[in-house]
C-alpha cells in the first residue's frame, strides 16, 4: 500500500510573497506536501513565456515551520514549474496549484495569464492542474471565502482520475462565503479588450506608451463563465493545451490546400 502523501506544487504569477499564494499555501498543507515555486516579483500578464536568454536562480526560502519547502524563482511562472519538475523536486508532482491570483482570469483573460500558463504547463507534463483566481485586485483582498471552494476542488482532483491535459480554469466571485451560490462547471465566455495605448513623452522627450483597456463582454450564453460570476458562482472552466479547432478541419479540407 502506497502511504505518502500527495506531493502538491504551488506556484503563481503575482510572486511569491503575494496574499493569495500564502492563502493557497496554508490550504494545499491540509492535503500533502507542499512544494512552493514562485517567482521572486510580479509576473502578471507573462502568458507563457519562458527566459531563453538569460541566467535563472532559483533560491530556497527558509520557511519558519519547516511545514513545507519554499524556492524563489528569478523567471517567469512557466519557469517555475520546468525548474520545479527538472530540478527541485523528487518525483513527479501528484497536484500542481496556480495562484490564488489577485483579479480575473476569466474568458480571453486566460490567454495573457501568467497564473493559468503555469497551470497550463503542468498539464503539458501530465500533472493535474488548476489555476485560482479572486476577482479582487486589490493586495488586500479577503480570500478567506475562497477557502472551502478551493478545497473542494482540491480534494476532487487528488480522489479522482481526471483527463489527461485537462487543466481547471476556477475564478471565484468578489463575495462574502455565505453569499456564493455555488459551483458551476462552464464554458470560457467569448469576449475581448477594447485597447487603447496612451502615448506620453518622458521627461528626456522620448516617446512612450501605456495600453489601457475595457472589457467587453459578447457572449449573452447563460452557461459560460462570465455569467456564472455575474450571478454569484464560483467558474470552472476545463481548458487544454492543444489548441487544434477540429471543428474547422473539414471547412479548411474543402479548400484543397492539402498536396
Amino acid at each position: 500500500m502506497n502511504t505518502e502523501k500527495p506531493l502538491i506544487l504551488v506556484t503563481n504569477d503575482d510572486g511569491v510573497t503575494a496574499p493569495g499564494i500564502r492563502h493557497l499555501i496554508k490550504i494545499a498543507k491540509e492535503f500533502g506536501d507542499v512544494v512552493v515555486v514562485a517567482p521572486d516579483s510580479p509576473q502578471s500578464g507573462m502568458g507563457h513565456a519562458i527566459t531563453i536568454s538569460q541566467n535563472l536562480y532559483c533560491d530556497p526560502i527558509k520557511v519558519a515551520d519547516n511545514s513545507h519547502k519554499e524556492f524563489s524563482c528569478s523567471g517567469t511562472p512557466v519557469d517555475c514549474v520546468k525548474l520545479a519538475t527538472q530540478q527541485v523536486l523528487h518525483r513527479k508532482p501528484d497536484l500542481c496549484l496556480s495562484g490564488i491570483n489577485h483579479g480575473s482570469n476569466s474568458s480571453i483573460n486566460v490567454i495573457y495569464s501568467g497564473t493559468m500558463s503555469a497551470a497550463v504547463e503542468a498539464g503539458t507534463e501530465g500533472i493535474p492542474a488548476v489555476g485560482f483566481s479572486l476577482l479582487d485586485y486589490a493586495m488586500d483582498a479577503d480570500f478567506e471565502p475562497t477557502t472551502e471552494f478551493i478545497k473542494q476542488i482540491i480534494s476532487m482532483l487528488l480522489n479522482n482520475a481526471t483527463p489527461k491535459g485537462m487543466v481547471l480554469n476556477v475564478n471565484i466571485p468578489k463575495l462574502k462565503a455565505t453569499e456564493i451560490k455555488g459551483i458551476k462547471i462552464c464554458r470560457q465566455a467569448k469576449a475581448h479588450w477594447q485597447e487603447t495605448y496612451f502615448k506620453r513623452q518622458n521627461p528626456l522627450g522620448r516617446d512612450y506608451y501605456w495600453l489601457t483597456g475595457e472589457f467587453v463582454n459578447e457572449d449573452s450564453g447563460e452557461d459560460t463563465d462570465e455569467w456564472a460570476l455575474a450571478h454569484g458562482y464560483v467558474s470552472v472552466v476545463p481548458i487544454q493545451f492543444d489548441m487544434t479547432a477540429y471543428k474547422h478541419m473539414d471547412a479548411l479540407k474543402s479548400l484543397h490546400i492539402e498536396s
